[in-house]
């Protein structure tokens, strides 16, 4: 498995820092946008690992002096279940917003070839991720149930809760206030569902809003 090449310093063009993966793994960020991205990732159950500044590639650039290209990340996913020949793929990721690379990209396209071959020999696929790929209505929710994700409840309740749903198989999340809690209940009923889903503890299709009619069902460990 790849490990981090470079060390990230502190810049004063953007907002740099280190975030907590999954409240363990320390990755160190160079964006706001990074961090953003890792945040997705982090939530996704797809995802095994976030390795920053994973691998230095040789290049040569557009005035034909040789380079050093470091991409941002490189992401490793859950086989499940899949077969070998539809395992999804390590990705090797460069994050920036679509302003910068619009801008740059014919001064940029020899390092993006360069981690695109590199990639490939890896048996890895290379992505150039923007804002459109990473703030969208998946980070929307994802911000939103964040102010739920530290709340506590009483674990005997929580495992009582997700049973039920794991029984149906997935429910409504007004279904499931409407059954398990009525009257002076509900409003810590609704703060309860969404910290299980923030905690994934339970799941759903979190690239639509989340709202009464967000359908949830308790995640495998496939």
């Amino acid at each position: 498995m790849a490990h981090q090449v470079r060390k990230i310093g502190t810049t004063r063009r953007s907002v740099s820092g280190i975030y907590a993966f999954r409240g363990e793994t320390p990755i160190q960020f160079e964006s706001t946008l990074e961090r953003d991205f890792i945040k997705r990732k982090e939530f996704s159950l797809c995802v095994l690992d976030v390795i920053p500044q994973p691998c230095q590639l040789p290049f040569k650039g557009l005035d034909g002096r040789n380079y050093i290209y470091t991409p941002d990340f490189l992401v490793y996913h859950r086989l499940g279940n899949v077969e070998y020949c539809d395992y999804p793929h390590p990705v090797l990721v460069e994050v920036k917003p679509e302003k910068e690379w619009r801008k740059h990209w014919r001064e940029w396209l020899p390092k993006w070839k360069a981690a695109w071959r590199y990639a490939k020999e890896q048996g890895w696929v290379f992505h150039i991720q923007d804002e459109s790929r990473i703030r969208d209505q998946a980070l929307q929710n994802i911000m939103f149930l964040e102010r739920y994700k530290r709340m506590q409840f009483s674990a005997e309740e929580s495992r009582w809760l997700i049973e039920n749903i794991r029984q149906m198989g997935s429910a409504q999340f007004d279904f499931i206030i409407a059954r398990h809690f009525m009257g002076l209940y509900r409003a810590e009923g609704i703060a309860h569902v969404w910290h299980l889903l923030a905690t994934r503890q339970l799941d759903c299709d979190i690239t639509r809003p989340l709202n009464d009619a967000t359908r949830l069902w308790v995640p495998t460990d496939e």
